[in-house]
């Protein structure tokens, strides 16, 4: 039992490892195409994200939770589709689940006025997906390491995190079909804890910066 556990375990931190490094190298939102939908499909009456914070809280923390609730409905629909075949889709099913988690962070970052052009911010969001991930990183590793190696080393532990939540849970889908309906309840109910998680991160510093500005 435990060298079965151990086995699984090591598939999920793959299958997440891999998707987490592909948003990473090219799969990544683009800032410019989603501000672009902010504008037509929100109405945000916004020409850069820096100017976010003239818009009325409660109307992001909306467009967050569609957010979410869009986010959480393509990872059903993935778990759902692949988890016909059980746990010989284990290794896709995780890296598509990492892909849409990664993704949704990305867009919830742009959002609150974060996002991702250079070195330091490219770090300050992999930080970010490390506390959806529920793991305490110091910040200092901003400072005291080059992105070229703090970033894999963030996907290594934000996949060893996902995989020890995940494990166990994804057990249950040893039987085809049946594991359908249990992939897509269990990717719903992961995306939308490590998504509440990284917006909370977000909206407590997009906050921190309203409040300075209006200081």
């Amino acid at each position: 039992m435990m060298e079965k556990k151990s086995w699984l375990r090591l598939r999920v931190e793959s299958a997440f490892r891999q998707g987490l490094a592909r948003v990473h190298d090219r799969l990544k939102v683009d800032p410019a195409h989603y501000l672009l939908r902010l504008q037509q499909a929100y109405g945000l009456p916004i020409a850069a994200f820096d100017q976010v914070y003239s818009v009325p809280l409660a109307q992001l923390d909306d467009i967050a939770g569609q957010t979410l609730r869009a986010g959480t409905k393509l990872a059903m629909v993935e778990g759902a589709g692949l988890g016909i075949w059980g746990m010989a889709a284990i290794v896709p099913d995780l890296s598509f689940l990492a892909i849409i988690t990664m993704r949704t962070i990305q867009q919830l970052s742009l959002l609150y006025g974060f996002e991702y052009n250079t070195e330091e911010e490219i770090a300050e969001l992999w930080l970010a997906a490390a506390s959806a991930a529920g793991l305490d990183i110091a910040r200092d590793l901003l400072e005291s390491e080059a992105i070229n190696k703090l970033v894999p080393r963030l996907i290594q532990r934000i996949a060893v995190q996902g995989g020890k939540e995940a494990a166990e849970k994804w057990a249950g889908r040893v039987v085809p079909v049946l594991s359908s309906a249990i992939g897509a309840g269990l990717n719903s109910m992961f995306l939308r804890a490590w998504g509440q998680r990284a917006q909370k991160h977000f909206r407590e510093k997009h906050i921190a910066i309203r409040t300075r500005m209006a200081a």
